[in-house]
C-alpha cells in the first residue's frame, strides 16, 4: 500500500452520489405573519414542493400547497394576507422566472400565474404591500428590454402599470407601502445615480457611486420603511464595504455598520441547498436593519440594534454553526432559524421568545452523519505580487494531510465569493480522498475595493496567476501532490477551468468544467438582450468591449476556444441545454475543437437543465461522471466501477 493511502479501517464509508445529492428531506422553513404556521420545501411527485403546517403541528398533518412535478420549487414566501402564498418557478432552468399565487384556502387548486409573459420575459422583483395585504408590486418585462413596475391583484391576477422604465438602465425602489422613492440611473461611465422622489414627484440627487468596485450594483439597497432614507453598501472613502444611510432630504451619509478589514457580505457562493446568505437581517415587526454579515472566516452576523443583541444571543445559542436566515411572527415572538455549517447540511429551529422554549423542527439532511463529513478551514497567503487571498481547505477525514491528490474548486460570478458553509460537491470530493481548496481570487467580493478592482483587464492573466499561487501553495504546504492536482469550477469557474488546462497545460492532471465561458465574445453576444445595457460596471469593464478593436483582440487571446490547441488534460465538460447565460454553443466549441485534435473530452449534456443543475436525477448523473473522472486521473476512491 503507498504510503500516502490510509489503511482502509481509519477511512469513512463511502458516502453514494444518490445520498449527497438528494434533495433535502426539508429545508426552507418559514414562520407566518400570524405566527400560527411553518411553510417549508419538502418532496411531493419526486420534486420539493412548498407545504404548509401549524406550528404545533408534524410533517404528518401537513398540507402541500404546491404541485411541480417538472422542476423544485425553491424559494417561496408569505403574504400579509394570511390566505394567499407566492413562489417563483422557471421552466426547465431557463430562468424565466413566473411568480405564482397559491390559495391556502383551496390548495388542491392550480396555482394562479400573477405573471402570463411571452416566452423570454420573467419576473424580477417582487414585493406585498404592508397597507395593501392583497397586492403585490412585480418588476417584469412583457415589452422584452424594458422592467416595467406593476401592482398586480392577489385574488384575481388583475395588473395595473405603475412605472413604465424610460430605459433599461432606470429603476426605482418603492418602499413597503408601495409609494415610488427612489429613482436609479446607470451612466454610462459606470457610476449609478440615486434621485430621491417626493410625493408630488419632485427629484433630487442624493447620491453617486460606483464604477468598477460596483461590478454587481450596489448591494444592499433598500429604501428605509418610512422612505426617509436609502440604505445601501458603499466603501465611500475606504476599502472595505460598509453598510450606510443616505438621507432622503440632504443625501447626509451615516454610516449603519462598519468592521475595520471586514466588509459586508454583498454575495457569496453557497451551494443549491442554501443559496445567497441574507446580508442584512430586518425586523419583522418594523422592517429596520438589526443585523449585518461581514465577510470573514466565517459569514458572522452582527447585531446593530441593541434591541435585537438577546434574541440573536439566544438564537445563535441553538447550534455550533451560523445564523442562515430568520423569520418571525408579526409580534417576534415566535421565531424560526436555520445554521449553516461546514459539516451539517443545515439544520432549523424554532423559538418561543416567551417561554424560552426551543425545539429542533428539522434537519435538511438527517441521513448524512456530519462524523462522516469533513471540516472546512479558513486560509490564507499572498500572491505572487503580494495580494493576501483568502481561501478555504477541506481535508478528507481518515487520511494523514500529506501529499493527497487536490481538486482546486474555482467559484463563478467572478463577483462572488466562497465562505465558511455546507458544499456537497466538496463533501463528495474529500470523501472521495481529495484536498479540495477554494481561494477567493482578485475579482471576488468580500474583500475589498482594491482585492475586487485589481481584477480589471485579469481574466486568464493575475486571476489566473491567483489559482496557480493557489495550488503552489498547497504543494509547498506539503498537502498536495504536485503530480496530481485537479481543477473544477461553474460559470466563471468553468472558463476558469478552461483556462487553467489551456495557459498552464502541465499542472492539472484533470479538468472538469461545468456551464464554463469558452470565448468571453461569443458569451457576451449571446447574453439577453436586457442584460447588455447592464455590462458597464461588471465584463465590459472587467474583460473589455467587444465593439473596441484593441479589447475585442485582447478579449479573443483571453478566451480559452484561441488557445484550444494548448490543452491535452483529459477534460470532462458538463452543460444544461436550456442556460440562459452561458449558452450550450460555448461548450460545443471547446468539445468540437478538442475532439478534432484527438483530445480526451467527456461530454455531459442536460436536456431539462439550464445554468444551474437542479433535478436529483441530473445532479446524480453529473457527480457520478466527474467522481468517475477524478478517480481514473487522480487516484481517488470511487463508490462503483462501472456506471
Amino acid at each position: 500500500m503507498p504510503e500516502d493511502v490510509a489503511p482502509a479501517e481509519n477511512l469513512p464509508r463511502l458516502i453514494s452520489v444518490e445520498e449527497l445529492f438528494a434533495d433535502p428531506e426539508f429545508s426552507s422553513a418559514s414562520i407566518s405573519p400570524d405566527g400560527t404556521k411553518l411553510a417549508y420545501l419538502a418532496e411531493k411527485h419526486g420534486r420539493l414542493n412548498v407545504w404548509i403546517r401549524g406550528v404545533e403541528e408534524g410533517h404528518e398533518d401537513a398540507v402541500c400547497v404546491t404541485h411541480s412535478t417538472d422542476r423544485a420549487v425553491n424559494s417561496f414566501s408569505w403574504t400579509e394576507d394570511p390566505r394567499w402564498l407566492l413562489y417563483r418557478k422557471d421552466s426547465g432552468g431557463n430562468e424565466d422566472w413566473r411568480l405564482y399565487r397559491v390559495d391556502l384556502e383551496a390548495p388542491d387548486e392550480p396555482a394562479l400565474d400573477l405573471t402570463p409573459l411571452e416566452p423570454g420575459g420573467r419576473a424580477m422583483a417582487f414585493q406585498v404591500l404592508k397597507d395593501r395585504p392583497g397586492t403585490v408590486q412585480i418588476s417584469m418585462n412583457p415589452r422584452g428590454l424594458y422592467f416595467d413596475l406593476f401592482e398586480v391583484d392577489l385574488a384575481t391576477g388583475d395588473q395595473k402599470l405603475v412605472w413604465e422604465q424610460p430605459n433599461p438602465l432606470a429603476n426605482v425602489l418603492s418602499t413597503p407601502d408601495g409609494a415610488l422613492r427612489f429613482r436609479l440611473q446607470l451612466k454610462p461611465d459606470g457610476i449609478t445615480e440615486y434621485h430621491a422622489i417626493d410625493p408630488d414627484g419632485t427629484e433630487r440627487l442624493i447620491l453617486a457611486e460606483g464604477g468598477p468596485a460596483y461590478p454587481v450594483g450596489l448591494y444592499p439597497e433598500l429604501p428605509a420603511p418610512d422612505g426617509g432614507s436609502l440604505i445601501v453598501g458603499s466603501y465611500q472613502d475606504g476599502d472595505d464595504l460598509r453598510l450606510v444611510r443616505v438621507d432622503a432630504n440632504t443625501g447626509e451619509q451615516t454610516v449603519i455598520a462598519a468592521e475595520p478589514g471586514q466588509s459586508v457580505c454583498a454575495m457569496g457562493m453557497l451551494t443549491a441547498d442554501f443559496g445567497y446568505p441574507p446580508s442584512v437581517m430586518l425586523s419583522s415587526r418594523t422592517g429596520e436593519v438589526v443585523a449585518v454579515r461581514f465577510v470573514g472566516d466565517r459569514p458572522v452576523l452582527k447585531v446593530i440594534n441593541p434591541e435585537y443583541a438577546e434574541i440573536y444571543a439566544e438564537l445563535a445559542a441553538l447550534s455550533e454553526g451560523e445564523i442562515f436566515s430568520v423569520s418571525s411572527d408579526k409580534a417576534e415572538q415566535r421565531w424560526v432559524v436555520s445554521f449553516i455549517h461546514d459539516r451539517d447540511p443545515g439544520v432549523t429551529y424554532y423559538y418561543d421568545r416567551a417561554t424560552r422554549e426551543s425545539r429542533l423542527l428539522f434537519r435538511d439532511h438527517p441521513e448524512l452523519d456530519p462524523a462522516e463529513l469533513a471540516p472546512m478551514t479558513a486560509v490564507g497567503f499572498p500572491a505572487r505580487d503580494g495580494l493576501p487571498l483568502h481561501g478555504f481547505l477541506t481535508l478528507p477525514v481518515g487520511v494523514e494531510p500529506k501529499n493527497l491528490p487536490l481538486v482546486l474548486y474555482v467559484h463563478g460570478g467572478p463577483w462572488a465569493h466562497d465562505l465558511w458553509s455546507y458544499h456537497r460537491e466538496v463533501q463528495l470530493l474529500a470523501n472521495r480522498g481529495y484536498a479540495v481548496l477554494q481561494v477567493n481570487f482578485r475579482g471576488s467580493s468580500g474583500y475589498g475595493k482594491k482585492h475586487i478592482t485589481s481584477a480589471v483587464k485579469e481574466l486568464a492573466g493575475k486571476m489566473h496567476d491567483d489559482l496557480i499561487d493557489a495550488v503552489n501553495w498547497a504543494v509547498e504546504q506539503g498537502y498536495a501532490d504536485p503530480k496530481r492536482l485537479g481543477i473544477y469550477g461553474g460559470s466563471y469557474g468553468g472558463y476558469s477551468t478552461l483556462v487553467g488546462v489551456a495557459v498552464t497545460p502541465d499542472t492539472f492532471a484533470a479538468a472538469v468544467d461545468y456551464v464554463g465561458i469558452s470565448s468571453l465574445l461569443g458569451f457576451m453576444a449571446k447574453l439577453p438582450e436586457f442584460v447588455k445595457p447592464t455590462l458597464v460596471n461588471n465584463w465590459l469593464a472587467y474583460a473589455g468591449d467587444p465593439e473596441d478593436p484593441q479589447d475585442r483582440a485582447d478579449m479573443l487571446a483571453r478566451s480559452p476556444i484561441t488557445m484550444v490547441d494548448r490543452i491535452r488534460t483529459p477534460l470532462l465538460v458538463v452543460q444544461g441545454a436550456n442556460d440562459a447565460r452561458v449558452p450550450q454553443s460555448e461548450s460545443d466549441a471547446i468539445v468540437d475543437g478538442l475532439r478534432e485534435r484527438g483530445v480526451p473530452v467527456q461530454y455531459l449534456v442536460a436536456e431539462d437543465e439550464g445554468h444551474d443543475f437542479k433535478n436529483p436525477e441530473n445532479l446524480n448523473r453529473m457527480y457520478r461522471a466527474i467522481e468517475r473522472h477524478f478517480a481514473e486521473h487522480l487516484g481517488g476512491r470511487q463508490s462503483e466501477k462501472d456506471f
